[in-house]
């Protein structure tokens, strides 16, 4: 352990050119509160209460930069109709002296379940739509180059302090990272450098889009957990090439992926009959005869991702956010006592939206979180943990 003074989590601190008031970071997680994708009074009452409970930083999540990259037929997309709910949303946290960023991505191959046809790196079969994805062109990674960055001006004109650019988690920018569902032989696949090049271009272009009074951060796939993805010694490298850019304010270090293997991400129980129930009746009994292949379960340990984590704090010099497990005071400490700048939270704010402001006031040093994971199969009618009363009596 280092030898370093203790760093004060709850003390003030800066994520590039904006304050937070601590180092705690809501992660994610993706809120099922945006039936019409635009923000609705339950995704502003969502963050507002998550402010008031204590985080510095709350982030929206799963914001499609385009309609083709929607990952579940209930997410927001950032078009034209997006602004005066993202507004909402923005003072409503700010009221509470919290900051708000926003999580943007193109889910790639897993948007081919919302109906559409899916876009990868090259041609992949969908397990969630059960057909295969289309290999994207080069105008299209233009195009949606160019949508990442009016999706992050929209949100730098509605009061939003940060961006979050998914890389992750088997989506688009991520497909393109995996030596297993990259296959292209032209300048966008093959080496690591050209399977790199799309990402790295959405980073930059965001970067230039969020100007220099907004924080831009990347979610990075440490391991994909699947056999022939990305694992750390390419993804380090990658982390490299971001750092080397100078676009980002920090990396939010995660891994697995929601088209190949969704549990390496969460770890605990698989909720396999929860899921089943929530999904129409011709794929829940798929997933009730094959969930357990899909939906593979890891034992849960308290800060799962730690030790992968650390093979990038000790590459890098930029901030880093530890993200995976974390439900306990002391392990707050140990991240930031081993150089990691922020922790993310996720399922213990879920379960607790005021377990910082608990913290704080040193009323509570765990949280309630029992990572059964059936909150995974709310997100389709408002994301919650099913211990709580659920919300999607209020949903319209």
């Amino acid at each position: 352990m280092p030898n370093d003074p203790p760093i004060d989590p709850f003390a003030q601190c800066q994520l590039g050119p904006i304050p937070l008031r601590n180092r705690i970071v809501k992660a994610a997680t993706f809120e099922g509160m945006t039936p019409r994708h635009v923000v609705s009074d339950e995704l502003v009452e969502f963050h507002r209460g998550l402010a008031r409970g204590g985080v510095a930083l709350s982030t929206v999540a799963y914001c499609a930069v385009s309609a083709d990259g929607c990952g579940t037929p209930n997410e927001m997309i950032l078009d034209d109709r997006a602004g005066p709910g993202l507004r909402r949303i923005a003072d409503a946290v700010h009221a509470e002296g919290a900051a708000i960023s926003a999580q943007i991505g193109h889910a790639g191959a897993v948007a081919a379940a919302t109906g559409h046809r899916g876009l990868a790196p090259s041609p992949i079969f969908s397990p969630l739509a059960m057909r295969r994805a289309l290999a994207i062109d080069e105008s299209q990674i233009h195009r949606i180059t160019a949508d990442f960055a009016a999706a992050t001006r929209r949100l730098r004109d509605n009061g939003f302090d940060a961006v979050e650019v998914h890389l992750g988690h088997g989506y688009l920018l991520s497909e393109f990272l995996s030596p297993r569902l990259n296959r292209r032989r032209d300048n966008w696949g093959g080496s690591l450098e050209n399977r790199a090049r799309f990402p790295r271009q959405v980073v930059r272009a965001v970067r230039e889009a969020a100007g220099d009074k907004m924080a831009v951060i990347a979610k990075l796939n440490m391991a994909d957990g699947t056999a022939g993805g990305l694992w750390l010694d390419e993804s380090v490298t990658v982390a490299r090439m971001l750092e080397s850019d100078d676009a980002l304010d920090a990396i939010e270090l995660t891994g697995g992926s929601s088209l190949e293997n969704p549990m390496y991400l969460f770890r605990g129980e698989a909720p396999i009959h929860e899921m089943a129930a929530a999904m129409p009746l011709a794929v829940g009994w798929t997933i009730r005869l094959f969930g357990r292949f899909f939906l593979r379960e890891y034992p849960f340990r308290e800060a799962y991702f730690l030790e992968y984590a650390r093979q990038f704090r000790a590459a890098l010099e930029m901030p880093l956010i530890l993200l995976g497990g974390i439900n306990k005071l002391e392990t707050i400490h140990t991240a930031l006592a081993f150089g990691f700048d922020f922790v993310a939270m996720g399922r213990a704010l879920l379960r607790e939206p005021d377990f910082v402001a608990k913290m704080i006031a040193g009323e509570s040093s765990e949280s309630l979180c029992v990572h059964c994971n059936k909150c995974m199969a709310t997100i389709y009618r408002g994301t919650h943990c099913v211990l709580d009363a659920d919300p999607a009596q209020t949903i319209r």
